[in-house]
């Protein structure tokens, strides 16, 4: 029974990835010749643009809005009038996308005296751009929803969506947060919650083909960068006195701080190597899931050339490993989140540690504040 519903299935993929096969192998000569430009494929992919590819048809896009200061001022119009190479005439000024040869590559540019030139502030609504405003949106919406519950249900358990939510951000807060900053976790539980949230969804969305996913986000080093700035910025603007001391003046023999400050310049290069960790290792692990994808259908075209029988044996070798890939990126989109969260996590708790003077005037005024408010509470009974 098993391997006759295998068998099923198989046939049923082959027959129909095998017209898939006998269209990409019926090119004409001239395309053969070209050949694929895998690279730029890929690229495209995985860039930013000023349109939403509609699915199943790569020539057409759902525009977003261009927004630039051009010679004479700000202008404001649809990515439709520049895309495929147009010219654009807004009053006096005229704009396009930059061609592949341009040294301004896939940017709208301003033409001036026959000159391609770069606008002086473009804050165009780009996929990406877009993209973030929806995973924000999602992020608001699934906390919020956690919040309505409990407001109007008590603390009574939540079910379906809402509940996941809220499993997940106690698995988080109880299982990473107030482990590792312990009396500290509530004021950076927040911070830490919005930022797992934040690149989980981003990392989902990237994943969905059609809109309102497809951006590759966490895909972009300036978005991990910007992230990874900010926990930079909470861990050293709410740093301790003993932070700062172990960077500056560490406890370690006096012949590694002077004459050479050896340790103190390692404490300081370590300082801005935690974010830079940060971005690389999200950014990385999330573009190489998206390119492999990618790869993997790029194959079905690479082996047109060779027969229709070859092309769709590629096509369905390609969408089985394309499928089980795309398991395997859910998988990691949880993970590189939970990473992401776990890092910040630590790197902020290493700027809350206090030293051995901190900890003890903190368990004395402990000892000196326990009596009090016992002496205080009798009085009221």
């Amino acid at each position: 029974m098993k391997r006759n519903l295998f068998a099923k299935i198989a046939f049923a993929l082959i027959a129909m990835l095998l017209p898939f096969g006998v269209m990409a192998s019926s090119h004409d000569d001239s395309e053969k010749k070209e050949g694929i430009d895998a690279q730029g494929i890929i690229f495209e992919h995985l860039g930013d643009g000023y349109g939403w590819e509609v699915p199943f048809n790569h020539h057409k896009r759902i525009p977003l809005p261009v927004i630039v200061w051009g010679s004479d001022g700000l202008h404001v119009f649809s990515s439709s009038r520049v895309t495929g190479g147009q010219i654009y005439r807004d009053g006096n000024a005229e704009f396009k996308i930059a061609g592949k040869d341009s040294d301004h590559k896939g940017k709208v540019v301003e033409i001036i005296d026959g000159k391609e030139v770069k606008p002086a502030i473009d804050i165009s609504i780009t996929k990406n751009v877009c993209g973030i405003f929806i995973a924000a949106i999602l992020v608001i919406w699934a906390i919020m929803s956690v919040a309505r519950w409990h407001k109007t249900q008590g603390m009574k358990g939540p079910r379906k969506m809402t509940g996941a939510v809220e499993f997940v951000i106690m698995f988080i807060y109880d299982g990473v947060i107030k482990p590792t900053l312990k009396d500290k976790a509530p004021k950076f539980a927040p911070y830490l919650l919005t930022v797992f949230f934040f690149i989980l969804v981003m990392n989902l969305l990237g994943l969905i083909v059609i809109f309102p996913g497809g951006a590759n986000l966490t895909g972009n080093i300036a978005v991990t960068l910007v992230l990874a700035i900010i926990t930079f910025l909470i861990t050293n603007i709410f740093a301790t006195k003993h932070y700062w001391k172990e960077i500056f003046n560490p406890d370690v023999p006096w012949w590694l701080k002077w004459p050479l400050p050896i340790m103190p310049i390692i404490e300081i290069f370590g300082v801005f190597t935690k974010p830079a960790a940060l971005t690389v290792r999200l950014f990385a692990n999330m573009m190489g899931g998206h390119m492999i994808v990618i790869v993997l259908t790029l194959l079905i075209f690479i082996f047109a050339a060779m027969g229709p029988v070859v092309t769709g044996a590629t096509a369905v070798v390609s969408v089985i490993f394309s499928v089980f890939m795309l398991c395997i990126d859910v998988l990691v989109s949880f993970i590189q989140a939970y990473v992401f969260t776990m890092l910040s996590t630590l790197f902020i708790a290493l700027g809350q540690e206090e030293g051995h003077h901190e900890k003890h005037e903190e368990e004395k005024s402990a000892d000196h504040a326990a009596p009090a408010a016992a002496a205080q509470l009798n009085t009221q009974n």
